[in-house]
């Protein structure tokens, strides 16, 4: 492979990322073709000792992903680094898939469900002394503040809750591939 080949699919593979993200590793990459010129290599022989350039791009955007996330914890950022590490294609992904994703869906449903009980208990605050219920006024007002500190602490607790999830996901993969990356590189 030559030098023009292994940077047109490391560019490909690195599609999705910020285009200014994606020339900077480019030219680095550009930048050992270029040293190994200098010392006498040809571009099959660096080509070949970088290794594969759509493994390289997999790499670089999972990384990618979770250094957004542990900069800016957020739910784009969250699922760059989830994608990212999927991309990675680890056999056990299959393994952990069916496990993260009820767990995932539990905690999305029962953070919704806060967000509901927050809106049912405003909407027993306000309405709560028209309705008639027993204890009047000051009981649905009551029971209104309670409903919507429910809410709050569901919500709350659910996105703290996520982003242990997240991090517990990246610092798995992370291990994980430190694990399998002796055998995905080229025997000698």
């Amino acid at each position: 492979m030559n030098r023009a080949e292994f940077l047109a699919r490391l560019r490909r593979g690195l599609v999705g990322l910020p285009a200014a993200a994606a020339n900077e590793i480019v030219a680095d990459y550009e930048a050992h073709f270029a040293d190994g010129a200098a010392a006498g290599r040809s571009e099959a022989e660096v080509a070949e000792a970088l290794g594969d350039p759509d493994r390289l791009a997999r790499e670089l955007k999972a990384e990618a992903g979770a250094q957004r996330w542990r900069q800016e914890p957020s739910a784009s950022s969250a699922a760059g680094a989830v994608f990212g590490i999927l991309g990675l294609g680890a056999i056990d992904i299959l393994i952990l898939l069916p496990i993260a994703l009820p767990v995932f869906g539990t905690v999305l449903s029962l953070l919704l469900g806060g967000v509901g009980v927050f809106i049912a208990g405003g909407f027993v605050m306000v309405a709560g002394a028209f309705m008639g219920l027993p204890g009047g006024a000051l009981a649905a007002a009551l029971l209104g503040v309670g409903l919507m500190g429910l809410g709050i602490f569901m919500v709350g607790t659910m996105a703290l809750l996520t982003k242990w999830l997240i991090d517990a996901t990246v610092w798995y993969a992370r291990l994980h591939y430190r694990v399998i990356k002796p055998a995905l590189e080229p025997q000698a």
